[in-house]
């Protein structure tokens, strides 16, 4: 029987290239589950799958400039969606709760795609005005550059 990987607080922020400090706080407001089993005074410890989760959540973080509370309506329609595989790999028999499994699964997926396309969508806005702003500049250099040298002065 081989024995689970267990990390310490600081090792997590180093495999994970975040601080303590900000572990501490994303199993304050529920980002991360709490260290498991610990006694009060003691060390946290953590296993691969809480790795696993703090890379994904600062992925999300980072990739989508989510806010804390985005993240974690996202992180909660994966454990969600995560518990429903787990339910559907378990091989269950009934037709009717094989469907239910893929319709709550599809309306995590879509609640998920509603964040990511929010902020794909806010992304374009943001291209959209800065080439606008190059545009305008470019035009400005050329109608400087067409200006006779005595009509700047």
């Amino acid at each position: 029987m081989s024995e689970e990987s267990r990390f310490r607080i600081g090792d997590l922020a180093k495999l994970t290239d975040t601080t303590p400090r900000t572990i501490r706080y994303y199993e304050e407001i529920g980002l991360l589950p709490g260290a498991e089993g610990r006694a009060r005074g003691s060390h946290r410890t953590y296993r691969e799958e809480d790795v696993e989760r703090l890379q994904e959540v600062l992925r999300l973080k980072d990739l989508l400039a989510l806010t804390l509370e985005e993240l974690r309506e996202l992180m909660a329609a994966e454990e969600a969606r995560a518990a429903l595989r787990r339910e559907w790999r378990s091989g269950v028999e009934d037709p009717v709760r094989n469907r239910q499994i893929l319709e709550e699964s599809l309306s995590y997926i879509d609640r998920q795609l509603v964040l990511v396309r929010r902020r794909r969508d806010e992304i374009a806005r943001l291209e959209k005005e800065l080439t606008t702003r190059r545009r305008r500049v470019r035009d400005r250099l050329r109608s400087l550059a067409e200006e006779p040298a005595d009509t700047r002065s």
